[in-house]
């Protein structure tokens, strides 16, 4: 059984005690969870991730967000990167990925995938795009 998250009444409720972003506790529980369970990939992409270690940008690991869990999401440019490991290969896992990230970009999101192989392979390369995509690498405007 997973541990349960310490109780904090006075974060994310409204007056009437439901939940504001519309987040089930079923999903912040299984985010908690994915946070203590992270791929190797995930763990060495975190790394250089957190703590605004790249050019500032403030990232959260594996963050509820509706009724999705994002492997990484920087709200300041509403940039979600996700880590793909070799389930994502599978057509219907790849389709549901594929409509995932159509409705995430209709809200306005924008969203980069990585293989678990590109992270291990091309660190850099994959810092680099991040870089980008938040207006700060060597070929931002």
């Amino acid at each position: 059984m997973p541990e349960e998250l310490p109780a904090k009444p006075w974060r994310g409720k409204r007056s009437d005690g439901k939940r504001l972003r519309g987040v089930s506790a079923e999903l912040r529980q299984r985010a908690y969870q994915l946070r203590a369970e992270m791929t190797p990939s995930e763990t060495r992409l975190w790394e250089c991730l957190r703590l605004r270690q790249l050019d500032g940008a403030r990232f959260r690991r594996q963050h509820a967000l509706e009724t999705f869990i994002l492997d990484f999401y920087c709200p300041e440019h509403r940039l979600i990167v996700e880590v793909d490991g070799g389930i994502h290969r599978d057509p219907d896992v790849a389709a549901h990925d594929k409509e995932r990230q159509h409705y995430l970009e209709q809200q306005g999101f924008r969203m980069l995938r990585f293989t678990n192989a590109e992270v291990w392979e091309g660190l850099p390369s994959v810092l680099q795009r991040i870089r980008q995509a938040i207006g700060r690498g060597e070929d931002a405007p």
